[in-house]
């Protein structure tokens, strides 16, 4: 839902520049909250810490809905500063459960589900703002030719955010999961927040090399201003940026898919699918950024007038709804590729949290300077150039640990060394194979 909210531009506000600070808010918070948030999703248990960060989803649409009302920008970046803590706490959650409960011959499927499910909600928020459908709302915006929102529009998406926020509650415990072949998750009996403050800074001693991994953290969200800012709400009207948001998180969907199951080809060894995985990134990344700036040159932000946005009836308008799916699916390979490159890395739950919680503080310090860069008006050009050149560079310094450390067993022993479980607790098979030897 939040993805439907932001995909529309200016979170479908006319006027971006408090929106934007309520970003900046955002990220800046969830930055640095989301580096230690590991140690607070060992600590608390990831039910509680997932349920927690779903509520500020609900209040920061509540914002928005005040903002177009009453143009309180205190309460619309307060929301977003209480968002960024929120969302640091739920993302560091899911990305360990994402991580950590699958197997490592089906992180890639795991991957791909959740991203699919998590773009499903881009797409039915998305359709909200289309059209109606028989019971249900869809959308009030088919016929609105404006560039505003209607009332309705944000308060289904609360209703439905706070659904979901109930509906953590319900998670199975970390404990209490057990996977098809018999193993279970790796984790801390008796985690303090003692413990887990150490082991934050033990594992950027013992797994220094992720720090290579962190300009790709850097700019896995920095396009995301571009894309929903210069792009879809600087080109094209409400109707047409809502219609760009289904085909976009639908292309999130198809990207999620096609990389998270090339990644688990069984008939590849791991270390050279995740070599695959890297080029190939790079490859499209050349392509569809090249593709990019051709659209690119055609404007810039001072072209930009709310008299020639473009309507999805425009004989144009095919060449750049393409290339706007194309960054969709850009987005979800990337995303998909980080992930699972943390996931290759060890089977440790303790440890994923941790690498979780840099991946998404790092992303968010990145997305608080390319929102705040847009709300400072930099040229549409010049924020093109920049995520071009980050993604690129970042995937060249991310080599040498793919190729390096990326290998095709994770070692358990090595695994319970970052925990208070023996091989037993974790994997009866496995113990009695290392007692047979």
């Amino acid at each position: 839902m939040f993805n439907a909210v932001s995909g529309l531009g200016a979170g479908g506000l006319v006027n971006p520049q408090d929106i934007d600070k309520a970003n900046v808010a955002l990220y800046s918070t969830f930055a640095v909250v989301a580096f230690f948030a590991g140690s607070i999703a060992n600590r608390l248990g990831l039910r509680y810490t997932l349920t927690f960060g779903g509520f500020g989803y609900f209040l920061y649409v509540a914002s928005i809905l005040s903002y177009n009302h009453n143009k309180n920008a205190g309460f619309l970046i307060f929301a977003g500063a209480l968002l960024g803590v929120c969302a640091a706490c739920l993302w560091t959650a899911q990305g360990t459960i994402m991580m950590s409960y699958p197997d490592e011959y089906s992180k890639g499927k795991f991957i791909s589900w959740f991203w699919a499910i998590f773009n499903l909600g881009g797409v039915i928020g998305s359709l909200r703002t289309l059209t109606f459908c028989s019971k249900v709302p869809l959308a009030n915006n088919l016929h609105n030719k404006s560039n505003s929102v209607q009332d309705s529009t944000y308060i289904l998406f609360m209703v439905l955010m706070f659904v979901g926020f109930l509906l953590g509650f319900a998670l199975v415990n970390a404990r209490d999961i057990k996977r098809s072949d018999g193993t279970r998750v790796i984790l801390m009996k008796n985690p303090s927040w003692k413990s887990e403050l150490i082991g934050l800074v033990t594992v950027l001693k013992s797994d220094w090399y992720i720090i290579a991994l962190f300009p790709m953290f850097f700019a896995s969200n920095w396009f995301t201003t571009y894309q929903f800012n210069a792009v879809n709400l600087a080109k094209f009207n409400i109707r047409t940026r809502a219609l760009n948001n289904v085909l976009y998180w639908i292309s999130q969907m198809i990207g999620a898919f096609v990389f998270g199951y090339g990644l688990d080809a069984p008939r590849v060894r791991r270390s050279i699918r995740a070599r695959y995985a890297l080029v190939s990134l790079f490859l499209i990344t050349m392509a569809i950024w090249g593709d990019g700036w051709f659209n690119q040159k055609q404007y810039d932000r001072a072209d930009v007038t709310e008299t020639n946005r473009m309507d999805w009836t425009d004989p144009n308008y095919a060449e750049p709804m393409v290339l706007y799916m194309l960054y969709g699916f850009y987005d979800a390979a990337f995303q998909t590729c980080a992930y699972w490159f943390m996931g290759a890395l060890t089977n440790n739950s303790r440890k994923l949290a941790n690498f979780a919680g840099f991946y998404k503080g790092i992303q968010s310090a990145g997305a608080a300077i390319a929102w705040r860069i847009d709300s400072l008006g930099v040229s549409y050009r010049a924020m093109f150039i920049s995520n071009w050149a980050l993604l690129a560079s970042s995937l060249i310094i991310a080599a040498p640990v793919v190729w390096k450390k990326i290998k095709d067993i994770t070692d358990i022993m090595k695994d319970l060394k970052f925990s208070d479980e023996n091989l037993e607790e974790v994997s009866t098979a496995a113990a009695m194979e290392l007692r047979g030897r």
